[in-house]
């Protein structure tokens, strides 16, 4: 069974998925947001196809370690999580991912347009790694 990263916006939810040993994250797609009911649905279709018995969500906070509203949000959506699949749930500290995202987009030369619509993969790239490599 896989992992799965998840980097949960207001607009986007960014997806990554380990591979069979655990060892890397690979992005998987940007699920653009249009209401709770498909973005649950388009999760699952994913944790299926993808043999997922583990998430590691991402968890925003604020840089003295507080939840904001966005984290509040997060805590919000893996509720529903819960509710609606039988797979482990890891809360990840998720500070500077998209900072980092944006840098490594920046220094490949991808242009604007493009590093807008693969940011939050990337990001949940950067999460998922993140616990991955902490694993070892």
């Amino acid at each position: 069974m896989r992992t799965m990263g998840l980097d949960v916006g207001d607009k986007t939810i960014g997806i990554s998925v380990s591979d069979l040993m655990g060892w890397t994250a690979q992005g998987v797609e940007t699920i653009r947001r249009t209401n709770l009911k498909s973005d649950y649905k388009r999760l699952g279709e994913l944790i299926k196809e993808k043999e997922v018995s583990k998430l590691v969500v991402g968890l925003p906070k604020n840089m003295n370690g507080t939840l904001g509203p966005q984290g509040e949000k997060v805590l919000e959506f893996v509720e529903g999580i819960k509710r609606r699949f039988k797979v482990e749930i890891i809360m990840w500290d998720e500070r500077l991912t998209t900072v980092s995202a944006e840098k490594m987009l920046i220094g490949a030369d991808v242009s604007r347009k493009k590093r807008k619509k693969v940011i939050d993969m990337v990001a949940a790239n950067y999460i998922l790694q993140g616990y991955l490599d902490a694993q070892k």
